[in-house]
């Protein structure tokens, strides 16, 4: 039986409960990252903004000219991070170089007011950077004139900042999502044991085992489920005895009249000497007699259908009282019936059951396989079970035919006195035992009915 493709319960829960979990986590991550980024920007910019407010004191207006006053220690200041320097640039007018570095960007718009910095990004050798310009006017009334500084620092050592604030949060973040899983998905398993202890007891029952379940420690929502398992099991085991009265009632009314029929038949033909009317009365005591054969079927089919009761028993010996028993039939039908197989095979199974099934297959054999004729039981072990064959050298069946024989009411052949539920006794048998019932052909012709029992 394949299994459905619908996720379980406790998988739909552990999505719905972790996807969640998951989903904030790396939401909280990303927001974290942002809020670290902007908080060490926030930091650059305060930097870059003293910074350019102090080199703009180091250019200093000199009646219509410029001194600067920008030592080397200062310059060493600005670029105290080989690995993340900070880049001025001095111009004046703006966009003629004085001092610095002249490939930093412009900014995209003049600032807006002196004095007043301005902040905004750009690219240099493919590395993002934070700048800032300021403009500063000097000079005389009658002469304005306009400085611009600048300057930039890259944005590396801000995203290395938010990394490592990011892993120093998030990992601690996921050892407690870690263990919050864990324990999440043990309260789901600890949840649902109520419906897995529930699903084992509906597993190991039969059609013949329909009491009550029982379910004392559980949440109330399996108790609301139990209650209506019991209540179909109810109603279930209502319909199956009173179908197997009706089977069971019918079969006894219908033994008695039957075989006074079959006796009244045979007493007279015993009687008669016409030909004419005794072929007819061969014809009314094979009815009958099939008719007989149908409700004994019928009777076992109602016993088999039961728990097979498992008791410990010889299947080998088994197999051979059941072979002596059948032996002066055989020998009135003109074949040769054996046993082949292990001397002693014990097994835990039911008796009268397997004698069924055996009698089934022996019958079917001697029935249609022609004189002269082989019919072999063999007992085999096979792993812990066992395997119980009957093989002719008959006719054997087709592959059309071998796949309807465990049918009910399915005949392959039209002689007298058989009804089509032997084989299908011998598979519910087999079934009840654990195994099943398949049927081979045998080498070189003929039939193999196997039952295997577990």
């Amino acid at each position: 039986m394949s299994k459905p493709s619908l996720l379980s319960l406790r998988r739909q829960l552990l999505l719905w409960l972790l996807l969640p979990q998951l989903v904030l986590w790396a939401g909280g991550g990303l927001l974290t990252y942002r809020t670290a980024l902007s908080y060490a920007e926030k930091a650059i910019d305060q930097s870059l903004m003293q910074s350019v407010r102090a080199l703009a004191r180091q250019v200093k207006p000199i009646g219509s000219g410029l001194l600067i006053d920008f030592p080397r220690a200062a310059q060493d200041v600005l670029a105290q991070d080989p690995g993340d320097p900070v880049s001025y640039l001095v111009t004046s007018p703006p966009g003629q170089f004085l001092l610095g570095n002249p490939r930093l960007p412009a900014p995209p718009d003049a600032p807006t007011r002196f004095g007043e910095p301005m902040l905004y990004r750009a690219t240099l050798d493919r590395q993002p950077l934070r700048i800032v310009a300021m403009d500063v006017s000097y000079g005389e009334d009658s002469a304005p004139q306009t400085l611009r500084v600048q300057v930039g620092k890259g944005t590396a050592a801000q995203q290395q900042i938010a990394r490592e604030l990011v892993a120093d949060l998030l990992v601690p973040l996921l050892a407690i999502g870690v263990l919050l899983s864990l324990l999440v998905y043990g309260g789901i398993r600890r949840g649902l044991a109520p419906l897995k202890r529930l699903t084992g007891q509906l597993e190991n029952r039969s059609i013949n085992a329909l009491s009550p379940i029982g379910m004392t420690q559980a949440p109330s929502e399996v108790h609301a489920l139990v209650q209506a398992v019991n209540g179909l099991l109810g109603e279930v085991e209502r319909s199956v005895v009173q179908e197997k009265r009706f089977i069971n009632d019918a079969a006894h009314q219908l033994r008695t009249p039957l075989a006074g029929l079959i006796s009244q038949v045979e007493l007279a033909q015993r009687e008669t000497h016409d030909p004419v009317l005794g072929a007819r009365l061969a014809k009314v005591l094979t009815g009958a007699e099939r008719s007989a054969h149908l409700v004994h079927q019928l009777l076992t089919l109602a016993r088999n259908e039961t728990q097979a009761r498992r008791e410990p028993l010889d299947l080998a010996e088994l197999a051979r009282d059941v072979a002596r028993e059948w032996t002066p039939r055989a020998m009135a039908a003109g074949v040769d019936l054996g046993y082949e197989g292990v001397e002693h095979l014990p097994l835990e199974g039911d008796a009268l059951q397997l004698r069924e099934a055996l009698a089934n297959l022996i019958d079917n054999a001697l029935r249609y396989t022609p004189r002269g004729s082989s019919v072999t039981l063999e007992v085999t072990a096979r792993g812990s079970g066992a395997e119980l064959a009957v093989e002719d050298n008959g006719p054997g069946l087709t592959d059309e035919e071998m796949a309807h024989v465990f049918q009910r009411f399915w005949r392959a052949s039209e002689l007298p006195g058989g009804c089509g539920l032997g084989l299908a006794i011998v598979r519910e048998i087999a079934r009840r035992h654990g195994g099943d019932a398949v049927v081979e052909r045998a080498t070189p012709h003929g039939l193999r009915v196997v039952l295997q029992l577990g």
